[in-house]
Parts: structure tokens; sequence; C-alpha cells
């Protein structure tokens, strides 16, 4: 099932990240706004619907907390905002 998303015309703050945990809002905000469920966001990027949840509930995985590391060590901080692909 090919599912795609245009939100062209959205224009959203960006979300800076400071921490592992900070991932997970965005990560729930961009979806809702693209209309997606959890089930149909998992299906996509080819993970489970429970993961994606935890992640959305700030979770923190220790790949995410090595990568903020990383970038804190570089002295980067992180910042996403919504970007055409």
């Amino acid at each position: 099932m090919a599912l795609y998303v245009n939100m062209s015309n959205y224009q959203a703050q960006p979300f800076r990240i400071y921490t592992a945990a900070s991932i997970g809002p965005a990560i729930r905000q961009y979806r809702r706004e693209a209309g997606l469920t959890q089930v149909e966001l998992a299906d996509l990027v080819g993970i489970e619907q429970s993961y994606l949840c935890r992640l959305e509930k700030g979770s923190e995985t220790e790949q995410l907390r090595r990568i903020v590391s990383i970038l804190k060590h570089l002295g980067v901080r992180a910042t996403l905002r919504h970007e055409d692909w």
C-alpha cells in the first residue's frame, strides 16, 4: 500500500531536540498533521506500531541517546522541521 501525504502548504514551528525523549512529541505532531494513524505510519516505515507508540511517548532508546550525545559533544543542536523530501 503506497500512501503519500501532501503537506506543501504546511508551515510549522521547528522542534528543538535537547534530549532523546524530545524527539517523540515531534514525531507525534508531524504524524497527526499528516493525517496518519500510528498503524499507518508504522507500516509505511516498516516498524512495529508498539515501537512507534513508545517513541511518541518519549521513551528513549539507546540509539537515540547515542545520537543526541554525539551531537552535544560536537556542539551541534538538532532541530526538526517539516520539509519536502
